[in-house]
This record gives structure tokens, C-alpha cells and sequence, in this order.
């Protein structure tokens, strides 16, 4: 009887270089609660990386997300304007202050927000507008930034997928008055959970502080500005563990490296897979000539649902696992309860029922992304 292939999983952590040791020096240093030696190193260097006011890193994207929605003020009645194609998290951060998402389509080829029709989503009640970099690739910035502008409207970027893309050779989360960062195990720059929260507009940053420390002005205690600190306004806990800042430190150190070997894969699947896409009516990644991605994930598109599924159970035989993305957020029970109707979003409804994502992390060996596209290869649609 012949052996199975050893499985080849979807994403796998990898150390980047002196995380082990920055874990012991936090450890040793007795300070691993939020805000220590090492959380002040990543926020730093991603600060001066993005050209930022400030970041403030947090436990989770979704987090960053909550506190960009408190530092709106958000309140029943206000709307975001997002993409139904997205992590739930990009809803919920703003419909848990009583905002009502409002579900904009994608683009077919980026799967980016689609600029063409975002202004006919703006209402009197819009306080924001979330473009989500999809896959690290830029949205179309200039024309999401020229509607806020005309109507007064708040920008958050959903930076997930994109930390060091550019568009137009400015960085990704750097255009919004805020954007978002994440940090979890699937991310190119990883301390298993964690994210940040990008202030690009100073005005906020006083309040982002208070918001991120329980609602209290600890931080001006801290810098001898005041002699107690209290109460003064809403807010929650969103300091991460400076042991979890000690791993996304190491990380972010090696950004440099973890691109160069991420991006290699990528060139790699978008090389081997292009013949094999064009004879089965398959859509690969795009990017624009003016946006720099960050190489974060690789997806084919499928003609047909029945061919997702299908590839998927091909790929599981092999031992492979392949797996779908983000499901339309404007069909699912929440999105119903806030207006979505099946035809709203054409382009998300139609592309997430065939979208697959392939293995894609760095120590990917070349013999395992040779078995996977061979089996991708030996898989016809229609």
C-alpha cells in the first residue's frame, strides 16, 4: 500500500530571526505587561517606516478597527461605508458602537473596493469610509481620498494584508486618518495575535492613548504631566504583552528578508500556474503597475462554484490543504439584519463562490510548492 504524501498545510509560522531571544530578554527585563522596552521598539520603527504621527499597537487588528470606531465618536444612526468582501472584523469594529455598515462591491480584477461606485453608498450619515488593501494590493487611494474629501468623510484603512505595500510609492496605511494593522499567525509579520492602529492625523492622538489605556490618562501620569491619573473618557484594554512585542520586534526587524522569501513563492505560483490559468479560464492575482504588494497570499479564481469546490476536494486528496476566502458579508445573517439583499454586491457574490487560496508561507520548500503545482496542474476546470 502506498504511503500518503506528507500534508502540506495552508499556513505555517516561522521564525525570522532573534525571537527566542528577545522572549527571554523581556522576560529578564520584568516588565511583560503591555507598553515595555519592546513594545516601544515596534512602534518606533513602524513609525518612522510609515511616516506616522503615531502607532499604537494592539491585541488584535480588530481591535485597532474598535478604536478607530471610539474615536469617532460613532453613535446609532452614523453608517461606514465597506467592502461585503472582507473579514467580518471590519463590520463588527463599527457596528458594535451602533454604526450601520453599509456593503460596497469589488473590483474584478484587484477584488478591492470598487472606487467607480463608492460615492452613490455616501449619505448624509456617513462617518467613514474603510477601503480594505485586499491581498496587500492598494486600493485605488487617489479617488477613495478625493471622495472623502468632497464630502467630509473620515478614512480608516483596513491594512490587514498590506503593512510595506505601496501605492504609487506611498505606503499603504498612511493615507487614512487612521488604519489598521494586523499582526496574527497568517500575517507576512507575525506574534500569533496582535495588531496596530495607525494615526496618520496628530488630532487624534491624545485621545487614541486615553481610549487604549481603560479610558484613563495613565499616560500623562507617566510622563509627569499630571500627579494622579483617573477616569476621563470611554475606552478598553487593548495593550498587548511587551513578550508578544519581543516576537513581532524580531519579525519586523527581518522585514526585509521575509518579503524577499515570500515574494519568491509568489513569482514562483504566477510563473509555473499562468499557462495551466490561461487553458482553464482561471484568474490569477492582479497588481497594478503602481502598487507594490508585499506578496501576502496567492489565490486562483475559478470559473465556476461547482469547480471550487471540486479543486478543493482534488487538493485534499492530495493532502494539500486549500482554502476559500472571505464569504459576502452583506448575504450572511448579520448583513441581512442591515439591509443586504442577494444582488447588491455582483462582483463579491460572484467571486467569492470560486475564489482558493494556495499554501503560502515562508519555509515553503521548493519540493512542496513543486507537488502543489503539480497537483493545481493536474486539475481541469469545466
Amino acid at each position: 500500500m502506498q504511503a500518503r504524501p506528507a500534508f502540506i498545510p495552508f499556513n505555517r509560522f516561522r521564525q525570522a530571526g532573534a525571537e527566542i531571544e528577545y522572549i527571554r530578554e523581556a522576560m529578564e527585563s520584568l516588565h511583560v505587561s503591555g507598553d515595555g522596552p519592546f513594545t516601544a521598539r515596534c512602534q518606533e520603527l513602524l513609525e518612522q517606516e510609515l511616516g506616522a504621527a503615531k502607532v499604537l499597537l494592539t491585541t488584535s487588528c480588530t481591535h485597532a478597527l474598535e478604536m478607530a470606531a471610539l474615536l469617532l465618536d460613532l453613535k446609532e444612526g452614523d453608517e461606514v461605508v465597506l467592502p461585503s468582501f472582507t473579514f467580518v472584523s471590519t463590520a463588527n469594529a463599527f457596528v458594535l458602537h451602533g454604526a450601520r455598515p453599509v456593503f460596497a462591491d469589488i473590483r474584478p480584477d484587484t477584488l478591492n473596493l470598487d472606487e467607480s461606485r463608492l460615492e452613490e453608498l455616501v449619505t448624509p450619515r456617513t462617518k467613514a469610509i474603510v477601503p480594505v488593501h485586499y491581498a496587500g494590493v492598494g486600493c485605488e487611494m487617489e479617488a477613495v481620498m478625493a471622495i472623502s474629501g468632497r464630502n467630509g468623510i473620515a478614512v480608516i484603512e483596513d491594512n490587514a494584508h498590506g503593512l510595506f505595500g505601496t501605492y504609487k510609492a506611498k505606503q499603504l496605511g498612511s493615507f487614512g486618518a487612521l488604519s489598521a494593522q494586523s499582526f496574527h499567525e497568517t500575517k507576512n509579520f507575525s506574534c500569533g495575535e496582535g495588531g496596530a492602529l495607525v494615526i496618520n492625523d496628530a488630532g487624534y492622538v491624545e485621545r487614541a492613548e486615553i481610549v487604549r489605556e481603560k479610558g484613563t490618562n495613565r499616560k500623562r501620569f507617566f510622563r509627569g504631566e499630571v500627579d494622579k491619573y483617573t477616569w476621563v473618557d470611554v475606552g478598553s484594554s487593548y495593550l498587548p504583552s511587551d513578550i508578544l512585542a519581543a516576537i513581532l520586534y524580531a519579525q519586523l526587524e527581518q522585514r526585509d528578508l521575509i518579503e524577499r522569501e515570500r515574494r519568491k513563492i509568489w513569482d514562483a505560483y504566477r510563473r509555473e500556474l499562468s499557462n495551466w490559468a490561461g487553458e482553464n479560464g482561471v484568474a490569477l492575482p492582479e497588481a497594478p503597475a503602481h502598487c507594490r504588494h508585499p506578496a501576502h497570499l496567492f489565490y486562483l479564481v475559478l470559473p465556476s462554484g461547482q469547480d471550487q469546490a471540486r479543486f478543493l476536494a482534488h487538493m485534499k486528496q492530495r493532502n494539500i490543504l486549500v482554502v476559500f476566502h472571505y464569504q459576502p458579508l452583506h448575504l450572511s445573517e448579520m448583513g441581512r439584519r442591515y439591509g443586504g439583499k442577494a444582488g447588491d454586491c455582483p462582483v463579491t457574490e460572484s467571486v467569492s463562490g470560486r475564489l482558493v487560496r494556495l499554501p503560502f508561507y515562508r519555509g515553503l520548500t521548493e519540493a512542496d510548492m513543486e507537488r502543489v503545482v503539480e497537483a493545481v496542474r493536474a486539475f481541469r476546470c469545466g
